[in-house]
């Protein structure tokens, strides 16, 4: 049998907004008794916690580190009682018989045994000293990376400054890229005014070094095609550049909406084996553009102005689900993006279902026309002439 080394102790199953613990009370005869109750983790039932166990003579608390939920926990009761933070892992409960009153009950069997290993935590005070200092760490990796950004932005716009200074962030260097952002694409002639006494390189290595080429604001080329395709509904400002930067305003290089909607991932991919289909999943293509159109097209759904983009929506989502409803709102933007941008003329609600070569010598009977004209999100009306 095993030794009981806690004779009173709390078992704590933390959430985010609320904690389940359970006393475990084991007398000499080696008779376990528990105590449930669940608190908030608002400060108020946090103290009401503390003062349920100082009421039952618990001094030993075992819980586990959820995330950052247990440190205002922790902050409240370690005043009061000796807590043991313990891994996640270590105090899994067994599957298929798992609930938060269960959660805490497990927790305070094995720690009233002493088989959970406790993590360090450190004093009050050296906890807030140690948040200060990983925060600085963290702020000094984040200037590594914009500096790293910034250098490879010199690189692409084939400034080699690097190669003649030892450091492009020193004294001389940044002067250099200073004068070259106010100065487009105008020649360092004058290297005079940028020598410190410690530079090695000669006048001609730093020329050649800043000779490179910066291009202008890029938003001002596309004014026109930004506020075309901004008139796409669902799509604002930031949308509008985004799209443009991932697909360009040349639309002749794809060869049809079809093939835009597949490269940017919003068509089901091939993958059939002896005339069977085995998926119908969209591919993984378009990992920056695709995100961008979903929220584009949940915005879009929700716009009174355009009902016929949600009455499409709700006509797919009754069949098929929000998720794919959602996917084809998206390719429908992306196709009404293309034959905006084709043919340089703002939205309209049947852009984003034109087809780029219409079927020759099709005729349809009525039912089928207004079949179709309700398959694309029109409300038919009977005519009350």
């Amino acid at each position: 049998m095993l030794k009981i080394v806690y004779p009173i102790c709390c078992g704590m199953d933390v959430h985010k907004s609320f904690l389940v613990a359970c006393i475990a009370s084991t007398n000499e005869c080696g008779v376990t008794t528990y105590k449930s109750r669940r608190f908030s983790t608002f400060t108020k039932d946090l103290r009401l916690c503390a003062d349920w166990l100082s009421a039952n003579n618990c001094k030993d608390v075992c819980m586990e580190s959820t995330g950052k939920y247990w440190i205002p926990i922790y902050n409240i009761l370690e005043a009061s009682c000796k807590i043991v933070l313990a891994h996640p892992k270590y105090v899994k409960a067994i599957r298929g018989k798992k609930t938060d009153k269960k959660d805490a009950k497990w927790i305070a069997d094995i720690f009233k045994h002493d088989l959970v290993s406790g993590s360090f935590i450190p004093p009050a005070d050296i906890r807030q000293l140690r948040d200060l200092v990983r925060y600085r760490w963290k702020l000094n990796n984040f200037i590594v990376g914009e500096k790293n950004r910034a250098q490879n932005c010199l690189t692409v716009s084939n400034y080699k400054l690097d190669d003649v200074f030892s450091d492009v962030f020193g004294k001389a260097a940044p002067q250099i890229t200073s004068y070259l952002l106010e100065h487009l694409n105008e020649p360092l002639s004058d290297v005079s005014n940028f020598r410190t006494k410690g530079m090695k390189a000669t006048d001609a290595e730093i020329r050649d070094a800043a000779d490179g080429n910066i291009c202008a604001e890029q938003a001002e080329k596309y004014t026109s095609q930004l506020s075309l395709v901004m008139s796409v509904p669902g799509i604002q400002t930031f949308s509008a550049i985004s799209v443009i930067a991932e697909i360009g305003v040349d639309m002749s290089v794809f060869p049809s909406s079809k093939h835009l909607c597949s490269w940017a991932g919003l068509t089901p991919q091939n993958n059939e084996s002896a005339g069977k289909k085995k998926t119908t999943r969209i591919s993984r293509a378009g990992a920056y553009i695709k995100p961008l159109l979903v929220q584009c097209a949940l915005c879009a759904i929700r716009a009174k102005r355009n009902p016929e983009i949600r009455n499409r929506y709700l006509s797919i989502k009754k069949r098929r689900g929000h998720k794919k409803a959602i996917i084809a709102i998206a390719r429908m933007l992306l196709t009404a993006i293309y034959n905006i941008l084709k043919k340089n003329e703002p939205y309209n609600a049947e852009l984003s279902h034109k087809v780029d070569v219409p079927p020759a010598h099709r005729s349809v009977t009525i039912e089928e026309a207004v079949f179709i004209l309700q398959r694309q999100g029109y409300l038919i009306t009977p005519c009350t002439s």
